[in-house]
């Protein structure tokens, strides 16, 4: 079975690769969630925060927006004590501010699935890229997003981070054309 090249043998990193990257969520909070994970990967490895994605899930009620934007700054200072997840206090911040910022969106009538899908005409875009290294950092629909998203108050959501998102999320398939995941080679839908 052929998979892109960026994947390691690490089970986890290959049930990733398999069962979530590039594959449509349109959740709200399984959205908030990658979007906050992949804020946290800002200058790691992305199997570094997703050895830690269940300590965040435990330590953040399960990225329930409601609950985190209810956090304390005794909350956050108890968090970066936890080594279990990356004590970073500007990301550990951001999480709460984004939960803040969605739901500040959709009490004022935003569904905040349907601004992030807005950015590819809720269609996912499928890239046919041979390497993993000819598929770009960040894309035109990436800058746009991490620009509305900032001006709603987001944090750590920079184009590159978007661009991840938005491959992590199925927004983007960016699944190598020889890899068994890109629509191409599999009959099944989403």
């Amino acid at each position: 079975m052929q998979r892109c090249l960026w994947v390691s043998d690490d089970p986890l990193y290959l049930a990733y690769h398999d069962h979530e990257w590039g594959v449509p969520q349109k959740d709200p909070q399984a959205l908030f969630e990658m979007l906050c994970l992949e804020g946290q990967q800002a200058g790691l490895s992305w199997i570094t925060v997703l050895r830690k994605r269940e300590a965040y899930r435990r330590l953040f009620h399960q990225f329930s927006p409601s609950l985190i934007a209810q956090m304390t700054q005794e909350d956050i200072e108890q968090r970066l004590q936890d080594s279990s997840i990356i004590r970073h206090r500007g990301k550990i911040n951001a999480i709460i501010s984004n939960a803040q910022a969605m739901l500040a969106m959709e009490s004022a009538g935003e569904s905040f699935s349907d601004f992030l899908w807005g950015f590819v005409e809720n269609q996912p875009v499928v890239s046919h890229y041979a390497s993993y290294r000819d598929a770009p950092v960040t894309s035109p629909a990436a800058i746009k997003m991490s620009g509305a998203l900032k001006k709603r108050g987001f944090k750590f959501i920079g184009p590159t981070i978007c661009y991840a998102f938005m491959q992590a999320t199925g927004m983007v398939n960016d699944h190598q054309t020889n890899c068994f995941c890109h629509p191409d080679n599999t009959s099944v839908t989403s």
